[in-house]
C-alpha cells in the first residue's frame, strides 16, 4: 500500500553539496564501491592472461559454471560502478530522510533493493552474452563480430534516446524529489519497493546505452568509461534531457554510417 505524501519535500534539504555534507562516510563509501568497480575492470582489461579474466572470456558458449559466476561478476561490479556516481543524489536523499525521521533502516532497504535490480540485470547481461556467443555476434572480448548487430544496436540505442519510455525514466532518475514525491510508501518493505521501482526506472533510462556495451567490448574501458560519463550528464548535468536527445541524434548517425559501409 503506498500513499503520496508532500513531506519528503519539506524535509529534504536542497543541492548534492549539502547532500554530501551532511553524510560524507555514505558518499565516500558509495563512490569507493563504485572505484572498486572500475578496479576491478581495470584488473582483468589490464592482466588478462591471469586465471579469473580468462573466465571471464570464454573461447566459445560452453561455458563451464565458474565461467557464468564470473561473467555475473564482472556485470554486477561494472553495473555498480557505472550506475551508482549518477544514483549519488537519489540515494543521500532517501538516506537523509530515513535519518531525519529516525528510521535509518528504510535508506539501507532502498540502496539494497536498488542494487539488487542491477544485480538481477547483470544476470540478464550473462545470458544475452551468452546467447551473442552462440550465435557468433561477439567474440571471447565481448566485441561485435557481427557488422549487423553494431548497426541495430546503434541505431535501437539512438532511436530509444526519443521514445515516451526514456524519457519518463530519465525525469524520475534526473529528479529525487519528483521521484519521491510520486512514488512514497511507508514502511522498511515501503522503501525496498521504492528501491526497486528507482533501480526500474534506471533500466529503464539507461539500458540502450548498457547494451552497446557488446559493441566496443567489455574490456574497452574507454568505451565503458564513455558509456558511463554519458549516463551520468544524461542524470545530473543542466539540460541533461536535451543532451540525450543530441547523443541520440550521434547514435543514429554513427549506425547509418555503418550501415551505408555494410551497404557497399
Amino acid at each position: 500500500m503506498w500513499q503520496q505524501t508532500p513531506d519528503p519535500a519539506k524535509r529534504a534539504p536542497q543541492g548534492v553539496a549539502a547532500l554530501i555534507a551532511r553524510q560524507p562516510r555514505l558518499a565516500a563509501g558509495i563512490l569507493a564501491i563504485s572505484l572498486f568497480g572500475w578496479l576491478f575492470l581495470a584488473w582483468i582489461a589490464f592482466d588478462m592472461s591471469q586465471p579469473f579474466a580468462q573466465l571471464t572470456m570464454p573461447d566459445s558458449s560452453h561455458w563451464r559454471v565458474s565461467s557464468v559466476l564470473a561473467i555475473w561478476t564482472m556485470w554486477a561490479l561494472m553495473m555498480a560502478a557505472m550506475m551508482l556516481p549518477s544514483a549519488l543524489p537519489m540515494i543521500l536523499t532517501f538516506v537523509d530522510l530515513g535519518l531525519r525521521s529516525g528510521d535509518p533502516a528504510r535508506g539501507r532497504s532502498f540502496v539494497a533493493a536498488y542494487l539488487l535490480v542491477w544485480f538481477a540485470f547483470s544476470v540478464a547481461a550473462t545470458g544475452v552474452q551468452w546467447a551473442l556467443q552462440a550465435l557468433d555476434w561477439i567474440d571471447p572480448m565481448i566485441v561485435s563480430s557481427s557488422a549487423l548487430m553494431t548497426v541495430l544496436l546503434l541505431l535501437i540505442a539512438g532511436a530509444y534516446q526519443f521514445s515516451r519510455l526514456k524519457k519518463a525514466c530519465l525525469s524520475r532518475c534526473r529528479s529525487p524529489m519528483g521521484f519521491l514525491l510520486g512514488e512514497w510508501r511507508a514502511g522498511v518493505y515501503g522503501a525496498f519497493v521504492m528501491g526497486v521501482r528507482h533501480g526500474l526506472f534506471c533500466i529503464g533510462c539507461c539500458w540502450a546505452l548498457m547494451a552497446l556495451l557488446f559493441v566496443g567490448g567489455v574490456m574497452n574501458l574507454a568505451w565503458v568509461a564513455a558509456l558511463s560519463i554519458a549516463v551520468a550528464i544524461e542524470k545530473l548535468a543542466p539540460g541533461g534531457a536535451r543532451l540525450a536527445s543530441l547523443l541520440g541524434l550521434g547514435l543514429m548517425a554513427a549506425g547509418l554510417v555503418k550501415l551505408l559501409a555494410l551497404l557497399r
